[in-house]
């Protein structure tokens, strides 16, 4: 029978774990549970879901650890869950890769209003991979980025001696948009427009947490980008070569 989405609640409170699948899965969700990190890997390894809801309280191996291990590892949608007002445990998780988070107490509609969200980005980047993976087949496009090279067919960064950078997709999609508009002061509106990801607001601090974090991976001094710079009240602009 189909269902809205497979979805793995990791969380160490069994109450809460037990609140929410009971409450996703009268909704049409198929749910999974898992107690810490190590019962997390077993169950993916059994079979990857559309989204993980993930605790950042964890015992044992911390909640961030594991986003930063879910995001090098699948293609699958991360919503990370906080204490009220921690708002460091948010940006950081947003910083890993997360693709959005929900506080502690929550009301169970915001969860599966920003679960339906995440599905929605989940299954239309798994539905215009294989026509982009085509595409840059077809073209064989590999992009300069200052020292590193974008090679559009395989989805990857490489540095200069040729070893990978890992990226999640929308740092891939976000520095695909830049190479192919060099030169272009793009606001956050118009990114989010070229990487297809109109879900997200254009004054979320999401692009720009995404935006810092790419910073830190291609920039030879993050903290004076030369490559992609702010251009203040208007959005960002890649200059290649840094000049």
């Amino acid at each position: 029978m189909p269902t809205n989405g497979y979805v793995l609640v990791v969380e160490d409170d069994a109450d809460v774990r037990d609140m929410i699948a009971e409450y996703l899965t009268g909704h049409g969700y198929e749910v999974a549970q898992a107690e810490n990190g190590e019962a997390m890997r077993a169950a993916i390894a059994a079979r990857v879901p559309d989204v993980v809801l993930l605790d950042v309280r964890l015992g044992g191996e911390d909640g961030l650890s594991l986003a930063r291990y879910l995001r090098e590892h699948h293609d699958l949608g991360i919503i990370m869950v906080t204490a009220a007002g921690e708002v460091v445990d948010r940006v950081v998780g947003l910083e890993v890769g997360a693709d959005d988070y929900v506080a502690k107490p929550f009301d169970p509609r915001e969860l599966m209003a920003r679960l339906k969200s995440v599905l929605r980005r989940v299954k239309g980047r798994a539905a215009e991979k294989p026509a982009a993976d085509a595409q840059g087949t077809r073209s064989g496009k590999r992009l300069q980025i200052g020292a590193h090279v974008l090679d559009v067919a395989a989805h990857r960064l490489l540095d200069g001696s040729g070893e990978e950078i890992p990226l999640t997709t929308m740092e891939f999609d976000l520095l695909r948009v830049f190479a192919e508009h060099p030169n272009q002061v793009l606001s956050r509106d118009q990114l989010l427009t070229l990487t297809r990801n109109r879900d997200w607001e254009p004054f979320d601090r999401s692009i720009d947490i995404r935006i810092a974090r790419l910073r830190r991976k291609i920039e030879p001094d993050p903290e004076h980008p030369r490559l992609i710079r702010t251009v203040r009240g208007a959005g960002y602009m890649y200059v290649p070569g840094g000049r």
